[in-house]
């Protein structure tokens, strides 16, 4: 039987009893007065205790729970126990939600979440940052009306969910992003954004490098093979047109020699697995020897000078020598003839510091964040015509790196060019002396 079917039966019961007592004891009369009066209390009973269920229902707090005896007091007893477990759950979903807001707060890659009509529901920071959007603001926009690209508005309605679309960045034309869609829920989206910057200029430089080397290589190759096929038809060509072609493939030879030797010293380098030996290292002693060989591809063009101080650096003698070899013949290479050259090597604010100069056509300020690229060129005739093969800023660049130390580069167009290593403190070897010992090297 119903529980409220036996509660009911009870009050019937005591109702009756009480009807009967009264009327055997006062009469028929006063047996309905009693049944009366106890109809109108019960409902009156009844109609607080539904007030007090409405007002209570309409602000229901755990801690403020009526407390009533009877049936009343066991409903609300299950409404409490309802009210508690709604609350935990209520608790445990703002937690899970917190959680799940700090997580995408602190991703990298950008999230935006859209609804079945792509308008925006959230925006983590990192989308926010590669966008240009505003939480705040741009809740509930059209997506479309934010991000205007044409390939993004296509990709949206194409919803091309397997694959990214590269897009550049908003404001900023040297940022790529990669976003894709990802479908979830009723008919929602994750819209993802990654910064492929990076990558993409990664990429670009390979396919660059790749590109370049086939074009030196190609060249002197070229060259050789002519020749072999003039020599081997003319039979009867004089000694002087052998020796002039055997000049030049001798010269194209040891170009490629160059550039072989160079692509490997780069390789080395930046192979993580080939450790830096390192070695107190005279570096006057070796820069005198630097500059010794520079005038073997000088010869008499230029004037160069040297202050060379006493200071010796803890590092890997064939790394520096490469590098310091580099910046020298570049300066003679690139410097119109007659032109001067200085070379100083000494401590500046503590820090060890060899510093190139000379007074040659300069480089314009476009050109110089790009410098220590592989290949790169200023003027890309004049550079193959001196011998370069276009690397030797990129092996000055990652000696450097591998000694902690960082070149700098100040050109002015027309007045000349400084190119400057620089050493952490930590790498001097032994104290620089007092003295500096000067030296020059004169040309006519």
């Amino acid at each position: 039987m119903p529980d409220w079917t036996g509660r009911l039966l009870s009050i019937a019961a005591i109702a009756g009893a009480g009807a009967l007592l009264t009327g055997f004891v006062a009469g028929p009369v006063f047996a309905a007065i009693f049944l009366f009066v106890f109809l109108v209390a019960s409902v009156a009973i009844s109609l607080r205790a539904r007030t007090r269920l409405a007002k209570w229902i309409a602000d229901p707090s755990v801690d403020d729970t009526p407390d009533d005896e009877g049936v009343w007091g066991e409903i609300y007893v299950r409404l409490h126990r309802i009210l508690r477990e709604q609350s935990a759950n209520r608790a445990s979903l703002s937690h899970a939600l917190w959680r799940f807001r700090q997580a995408g707060e602190a991703m990298p890659d950008g999230v935006l979440v859209l609804d079945a009509d792509d308008h925006i529901e959230w925006v983590n920071p990192s989308a926010e940052d590669h966008f240009g959007l505003t939480f705040k603001r741009d809740r509930g926009q059209a997506v479309t009306n934010l991000i205007r690209h044409p390939a993004f508005v296509d990709y949206l309605a194409a919803q091309h969910y397997g694959e990214p679309l590269l897009l550049k960045g908003p404001g900023e034309a040297d940022r790529i992003l990669s976003v894709q869609l990802v479908p979830y829920g009723n008919h929602e989206k994750l819209l993802l954004s990654r910064d492929v910057t990076r990558w993409e200029r990664l990429e670009s430089m390979r396919r660059d490098f790749i590109a370049n080397v086939s074009h030196e290589l190609r060249t002197p190759l070229t060259v050789l093979r002519g020749f072999l096929e003039t020599l081997s038809d003319a039979r009867d060509a004089d000694e002087k047109v052998y020796r002039r072609s055997l000049e030049l493939m001798t010269g194209q030879a040891e170009r490629m020699q160059r550039l072989v030797e160079d692509l490997l010293m780069l390789s080395r380098l930046e192979d993580s697995r080939y450790p830096l030996k390192e070695e107190p290292v005279d570096v006057p002693a070796l820069l005198h020897a630097v500059l010794t060989e520079a005038e073997g591809i000088n010869r008499g063009a230029h004037r160069i000078e040297s202050r060379i101080e006493p200071a010796w650096l803890l590092a890997n003698r064939e790394e520096i020598r490469s590098a310091f070899t580099n910046l020298v013949t570049n300066a003679i290479r690139y410097t119109p003839a007659g032109g001067d050259i200085a070379v100083s090597w000494g401590i500046e604010d503590g820090e060890p510091t060899l510093r190139v100069r000379d007074n040659g056509d300069g480089i314009a300020p476009e050109h110089l964040p790009r410098l220590t690229e592989r290949f790169y060129r200023v003027d890309r005739g004049r550079s193959r015509s001196s011998g370069g093969t276009g690397l030797g800023l990129a092996i000055v660049k990652h000696v450097l790196q591998r000694h902690q130390g960082r070149l700098d580069i100040a050109s002015e167009v027309g007045r000349g060019s400084t190119f400057s290593c620089i050493f952490p403190a930590t790498r001097v070897a032994r104290p620089s002396g007092t003295t500096a010992e000067v030296s020059s090297i004169r040309a006519a």
